[in-house]
């Protein structure tokens, strides 16, 4: 028989082996097809998250310079460096063939600007970078040239997209002059050049590139090897050592300031970053890729539930297939034949799977990609589309693998005869798999209980401080008025209870001062402090409570020689006594005014650490918070949104509420929390639609003897106990096995907080109940049609 017709042939069987068994065919594209398609789905977002930053020509020699810094806290790892590194790396070291450094707009330069033609005026994300940028990041030009670009400081570099919208075209828009405003800085600048558009997976997203000579020639501390501004790209020559790099590195910039730069230099490729940002102690300790293999896990798993319902269903109807396959065998047909057949079975119902997949996904995709916050297309490379044909062929591989060489292995005569042979193993392989199917299941139930209450735990945590009825927003733009005025206006609104302003968030859990020292110290030890800037009423504001002295006040005229602690610096200091106290600051004094109880500053995956409050002024703080009366939100805004325009007339009031900032931090979370609750419901369906066909398979085969042990008395609810033991043992030995596996599971993942929920006995118990319930009510209603049966009826078709 030639290939074309035994293709033919084997097409025509599988068809008529569909009308055979149409429960087993509906229950295996079910459960094959939705767990494809919760595999395609991850795996474009796993494909997205790992060419983050891939897109760039000099990727594998690209890299940003960080440096782990010795504390008393243990090593502290730094992404941004000191103003001059780039430059100095790239003179003096013979292996860089290329650096920039750039400022997002961090620090004390924050917040987006409003630039100007004419009368359009558009609110832009702007960057700071030096001479060099082009070469580290080859984006497109589109005019312009990249040697020339950011030499000049009244230079400025647009988007393609930009200039449409400010000109009506990018074309011979070089040259032409536009307005910026912005809190640090403002004036007119002349476009030098305008690149295309950031590729979409690229972290630095830009509209405008400023020179870099403008944080130097504006900013006091800017330019020195004791700032801490810029973030520096090296691009590295082909075949240079990185570690070697790292150690020539680290003593040229130690040796340029030696008080300051005490820290120990390494190179992270640009492209790991975004996986691979989390630093522990000094070493690298994760990142997103947690999720990218959470979420490969949760793809695995569900198809691997769907193969073993293909591959235990199969073998439950083996003997339906024996005297076929006896019949093949002794007209000549050899194992290879049969094993092909079968494998072909199954590798066509899993394409078959693939094209329902297919309309689950196109389905699906516009609510996983908002759950995941991602734009995500069907539309895939040649790349990854072999991928997506690559999991089909293995999964009807996989899925087919037992039955074929299982059933492939009958001996033609017993085959014949109906006689299986070896009985005994045959039903330990369904149970064993039946166990595993159920053990996933329960480890996924665990999962999201574990999932779901961190979250909750993290959201409902006393954080030390008052989010309900806190809006904040951004003073923008350079200002005539004094902040003050703006600020007393905003106390004179009906339903504003308070008002305070601070240069950076309560949430960023960034700001840090190095330089501290006090009595006791020993004279050779450095402490660098969280030290988050604060104004006039942030404590109260905020309602902290105070445990001594007092907070920032203006009737005190207080001022950046004041300071407050938290009581870990106080502990961590040994001060008994700490009101009126003075610690050294650099040359200078600071005086200790009030003592706050230990609050949350940044996330809760960090632990609170000893906080140095600094005072800074409203001219200063640019994101102001006001505390608003419950039940006025509505109203109080909108008088807000009145005041901010009087004052701001080029800019849109944008507000969020801390409360919703705060809920923003844990993104992940969330989405896991959401995603994981779906992929718990597809497992114990997926399981159930086995555990259902297996049951129903089981049943028929024992019809004649739930006939005999009716006649002989037995009750329908001895029957329906006798055939659903069976298989609650076979759940309740899953759920032993698995109960270990999810506890190890879930304390790796909850290592990743520094305050975290404990595990909880019930939460194993409660997913082990839910899954017997689950495989009870799935099985119950297939024993109780076998067992209500009319035994003659039955005996007689026997």
């Amino acid at each position: 028989m030639n290939i074309n017709a035994m293709l033919k042939y084997n097409i025509k069987l599988f068809l008529r082996n569909i009308k055979k068994s149409r429960v087993s065919f509906i229950i295996n594209i079910i459960g094959l097809s939705t767990g494809l398609a919760c595999a395609i789905l991850i795996f474009l977002w796993v494909n997205d998250e790992l060419n983050m930053n891939r897109s760039l020509a000099k990727d594998g020699r690209l890299y940003q310079v960080l440096e782990n810094r010795q504390s008393t806290e243990g090593i502290k790892t730094w992404q941004y460096t000191s103003d001059p590194m780039a430059r100095t790396l790239k003179d003096e070291l013979p292996e860089v063939e290329s650096a920039t450094a750039i400022n997002a707009f961090t620090h004390g330069f924050k917040g987006n600007g409003v630039i100007s033609n004419g009368e359009r005026h558009i609110k832009v994300k702007g960057m700071f970078a030096t001479p060099g940028f082009f070469d580290v990041f080859p984006y497109p030009l589109a005019a312009g040239s990249k040697d020339e670009a950011l030499l000049d400081r009244n230079g400025i570099i647009i988007s393609e997209t930009l200039a449409d919208k400010l000109f009506g075209d990018s074309e011979n828009v070089v040259g032409s002059t536009l307005e910026w405003n912005h809190s640090f800085f403002e004036g007119s600048f002349y476009i030098t050049a305008v690149f295309g558009d950031v590729p979409s997976n690229t972290t630095k997203r830009f509209d405008v590139i400023f020179s870099y000579g403008i944080i130097l020639e504006r900013d006091r501390y800017a330019g020195q090897w004791n700032s801490r501004y810029a973030e520096t790209y090296l691009v590295l020559k082909e075949g240079t050592d990185v570690e070697e790099f790292n150690d020539k590195m680290t003593k040229l910039v130690r040796s340029k300031h030696p008080s300051t730069n005490k820290g120990t230099f390494f190179l992270q490729q640009f492209s790991r970053k975004y996986l691979y940002g989390k630093f522990e102690n000094g070493v690298q300790d994760g990142g997103r890729i947690e999720y990218v293999r959470l979420l490969s896990i949760f793809a695995v798993s569900i198809l691997l539930l769907a193969c073993i319902n293909f591959m235990n269903l199969s073998t439950a109807r083996a003997s339906k297939k024996m005297r076929e396959i006896g019949v093949k065998k002794a007209i000549g047909a050899n194992r290879r034949t049969l094993v092909v057949q079968f494998l072909g079975e199954s590798i066509l119902m899993a394409f078959l799977s693939l094209i329902v997949a297919a309309l689950w996904v196109a389905l699906l995709l516009p609510r996983f990609s908002e759950i995941t916050g991602k734009t995500l297309f069907m539309n895939v490379g040649l790349e990854a589309l072999a991928v997506i044909v690559g999991i089909v062929f293995f999964t009807g591989i996989v899925s087919g693998s037992y039955p074929a060489f299982y059933l492939s292995g009958f001996n033609p005569v017993l085959a014949l005869r109906g006689k299986q042979g070896r009985a005994s193993f045959k039903q330990r392989i369904r149970n064993g798999l039946v166990i595993l199917q159920f053990a996933i299941s329960v480890v996924f139930i665990i999962g999201f209980l574990v999932i779901d209450r961190q979250v909750g735990f993290t959201m409902t945590r006393n954080l030390g401080y008052d989010r309900d009825y806190v809006i904040s927003f951004q003073r923008e733009g350079r200002h005539d008025y004094d902040p003050e005025v703006f600020l007393s206006e905003l106390r004179k609104l009906p339903g504003v209870v308070t008002v305070a302003s601070m240069p950076g968030s309560i949430l960023d859990g960034t700001d840090n001062q190095s330089g501290y020292s006090w009595r006791g110290l020993e004279s050779d030890r450095e402490y660098v402090f969280k030290a988050p800037r604060v104004g006039y009423g942030v404590i109260e504001t905020l309602g902290m409570e105070m445990l001594m002295g007092r907070s920032f006040s203006k009737g005190r005229n207080d001022d950046n020689s004041k300071i407050m602690l938290n009581e870990s610096a106080v502990k961590m200091m040994g001060l008994k006594d700490p009101i009126g106290r003075t610690i050294w600051y650099g040359d200078g004094e600071q005086e200790i005014i009030g003592v706050v109880k230990d609050f949350q500053y940044g996330s809760i995956r960090n632990k609170i650490e000893p906080l140095v409050l600094r005072f800074r002024g409203s001219g200063d703080g640019k994101n102001v918070m006001v505390k608003i009366k419950a039940g006025a939100e509505k109203a109080t805004i909108s008088k807000i949104e009145g005041l901010y325009k009087e004052f701001h007339p080029r800019y849109t009031f944008q507000y969020s509420l801390l409360d919703s900032d705060y809920q923003a931090l844990y993104a992940s979370e969330n989405r896991v929390s959401v995603l994981s609750q779906y992929f718990t419901l597809v497992a114990i369906m997926i399981s159930s639609l086995g555990l259902f066909g297996l049951a129903a398979f089981t049943t028929e085969q024992r019809k004649k003897e739930i006939g005999i042990r009716k006649v002989h008395g037995q009750s329908v609810l001895q029957v329906v106990t006798m055939l659903s033991g069976e298989f609650v043992r076979l759940v309740l030995i899953s759920i032993v096995i698995s109960a270990p596996v999810a506890y190890l599971l879930s304390t790796s993942w909850l290592s990743g907080f520094a305050y975290r929920i404990e595990l909880k006995s019930w939460y194993f118990l409660g997913a082990g109940a839910m899954a017997l319930t689950v495989a009870l009510l799935t099985v119950v209603g297939q024993t109780l049609l076998a067992a209500n049966k009319n035994p003659v009826n039955v005996l007689r078709e026997e």
